[in-house]
């Protein structure tokens, strides 16, 4: 007879996880692994990756879920592969093939790269893929696209901050094209591909897609699923980064007790602060993170704020885990 299993209890897990999601794995998926690993019990990701790509993925946990819309609107940096003279249904290669054509790489001159280069930077406009999470008319187009159905589709304005386009080959010496973009959020990197492939007159599809950069957290401070679970408890909430991690691009306040108070029951404070669209106000003893707001005329407004609970669990640490194999809050 099975020894009964062992009940491991939730806890309060307040930070940031940066991943570096692997292949075939959905965002969700790699959500719920690293919660279950973490005993967190809050969780949300801060947008999807998907299952065909890799890279950085940060998790937010407890208190840093009231952020993540903040990685939701930043930049991202991508690092992909397309191959050129062969356009698929889905626009990767795990799509049929629709069509394929010769590929002459001396025409792929320097030149004509950086006209195509030029082309596809700065405010461009998309028409979403088929095989994408975006709905019509309450349905995901992937549904429609699986069932044979092509629906209109109209085209949404993105920008692309940065484009480099060198020539690449394939394993299979196929002629490729490495993108390296910098793009707005609503960008279809998979597009982009097929896009830049029409416009230099062969077609293309995406071999490889891996995001290295969302808003200034690079894939170099990420860790994978197989690390953290390899790891013994106290190092995965060691990997974690402090919530304030997604606020790198907030100017700092810092209030003293009294108007920390006031500021946590919703009060705007007035002070000799210039205007500022966002700001990370902390406490001055002890330092905390109390939340986020805006500054007009002098006058400190929250926007999002931290629970004294939460705060409270923060500077205390997190929970530590008993012998008996379930977790207890400190």
């Amino acid at each position: 007879m099975n020894a009964p299993r062992t009940r491991v209890q939730r806890r309060p897990v307040h930070g940031v996880l940066l991943l570096d999601k692997p292949l075939g794995l959905s965002s969700n998926d790699a959500l719920q692994k690293a919660k279950w690993l973490l005993r967190a019990e809050k969780a949300g990701h801060t947008g999807t990756l998907d299952p065909l790509a890799t890279g950085v993925l940060p998790l937010c946990f407890g208190a840093a879920t009231k952020f993540s819309q903040l990685q939701l609107d930043a930049a991202k940096t991508y690092e992909a592969i397309a191959v050129l003279g062969t356009t698929t249904t889905t626009g990767d290669a795990e799509g049929d093939v629709v069509q394929r054509c010769d590929v002459d790489p001396g025409q792929l001159t320097p030149e004509r790269l950086a006209a195509v280069q030029l082309q596809f930077s700065g405010p461009i406009r998309q028409v979403p893929p088929m095989h994408s999470a975006l709905k019509k008319d309450g349905k995901a187009l992937y549904e429609y696209a699986r069932a044979g159905v092509t629906v209109e589709r109209d085209a949404r304005d993105v920008v692309i901050h940065a484009l480099k386009l060198t020539l690449d080959h394939t394993d299979k010496a196929k002629v490729a094209i490495k993108i390296i973009v910098t793009c707005s959020k609503g960008t279809y990197i998979r597009t982009l591909g097929e896009d830049i492939g029409a416009a230099l007159g062969c077609g293309a599809h995406l071999t490889f897609l891996r995001r290295i950069d969302t808003g200034g957290l690079g894939v170099e401070r990420c860790v994978t699923l197989a690390q953290l679970e390899a790891m013994p408890e106290a190092e995965r909430l060691a990997s974690l980064q402090a919530p304030e991690s997604l606020l790198a691009q907030h100017t700092r306040v810092t209030l003293d007790s009294d108007n920390t108070a006031r500021f946590l029951s919703g009060l705007r404070r007035r002070g000799h602060w210039p205007d500022a669209d966002a700001v990370a106000v902390f406490s001055e003893a002890p330092v905390a993170l109390l939340g986020v707001g805006h500054i007009k005329d002098g006058e400190l407004v929250p926007d999002r704020l931290l629970s004294p609970l939460e705060i409270q669990q923060i500077l205390e640490g997190t929970p530590h885990l008993q012998a008996s194999g379930t977790l207890e809050k400190l």
